[in-house]
């Protein structure tokens, strides 16, 4: 049971943002750096207040952990929060600049790649071990990324940078697991906005005024921002980084059903072939607990039947 809610977690974070578009287009005409800046800002702000009002015991109890913690200790909990922060503001500020100045196809190219390379990092950096199958699941992966970038190959360079932050970030999250993953969130994302700060006064645009602005970001903030990063470090708690790492394909798959059914986008059939053996490598990757919770069910329908 412990195991399945880790797994739902992790599913939840990515089913989430597959929608993220439905809240982002409405700001379409908002400099995507201004939309970088509030996200994290009020982000900020929404943590530390629900930390200082509500979670007061739980911020006690983790400071008098990390003060019990070896010199050692310590150093890892600082290095592996500050160093998820970095990654993770790494991540959205070269997605910003792909999505930007390169491609719109480079950025979505990257949310299919970071599986397998967050796959990669965590068998040769935490050691975790992957079934056949699994690897065979993430050939699969592979070749479907190879398809979509037919003709796009300067799109790989940058698409694989934007992928191996958060895939670094993932694999770094898998062993920071010390203090309270709400608090770790909390950090990380403070961090973030004290290196965004010193570019606010000169890359933001002018104060949005619009009230459509302000509750967009909201929603951004809440649904897109903290509860799915949260759902996230969770996840890792009970399950290994390239678990994680492979259900970041429900994302791109939930975003392509709505360009072709929401936003009726053009697609070819070569991307929904491809689109589909990333489907099927999600199950083929996860086919060891589907197959356990098959066999779990056949015993309570014997004693049903009885």
């Amino acid at each position: 049971m412990r195991l399945n809610k880790y797994y739902l977690a992790a599913f939840s974070a990515f089913f989430v943002w597959g929608f993220f578009s439905l809240a982002l287009k409405p700001l379409h005409k908002y400099p995507s750096l201004d939309i970088l800046f509030y996200r994290v800002f009020f982000s900020v702000i929404t943590m530390l207040l629900i930390n200082l009002s509500f979670r007061r015991k739980v911020l006690i109890k983790n400071w008098n952990q990390f003060k019990s913690m070896t010199v050692k200790q310590k150093r890892s909990v600082i290095v592996l929060t500050l160093g998820g922060g970095t990654f993770l503001s790494s991540n959205w500020f070269v997605f910003i600049y792909v999505m930007n100045h390169v491609s719109v196809k480079a950025a979505s190219l990257a949310y299919l790649i970071c599986p397998i390379l967050t796959t990669i990092l965590a068998f040769f950096i935490l050691k975790e071990k992957l079934s056949k199958w699994q690897w065979f699941a993430v050939m699969i992966s592979a070749f479907s990324c190879i398809l979509l970038s037919l003709n796009h190959f300067e799109d790989i360079f940058y698409s694989l940078i934007t992928a191996a932050t958060y895939a670094m970030y993932l694999v770094s999250q898998r062993k920071n697991s010390e203090l309270d993953k709400f608090l770790v969130l909390t950090i990380q994302l403070v961090f973030t906005a004290l290196i965004l700060l010193p570019f606010y006064p000169n890359y933001s645009g002018t104060l949005p005024t619009e009230s459509l602005f302000y509750s967009c970001l909201i929603v951004i903030v809440v649904f897109f921002t903290i509860i799915p990063l949260f759902l996230n470090l969770y996840a890792l708690k009970g399950i290994n980084s390239s678990a994680v790492g492979i259900m970041i394909y429900i994302n791109p798959i939930i975003g392509f059903l709505l360009a072709i059914f929401y936003y009726h986008e053009q697609v070819t059939t070569l991307q929904l072939f491809s689109y589909f053996l990333i489907l099927v490598s999600i199950v083929v990757f996860n086919k060891k607990l589907i197959f356990f919770r098959k066999l779990k069910a056949i015993p309570s329908e014997l004693e049903a039947s009885k």
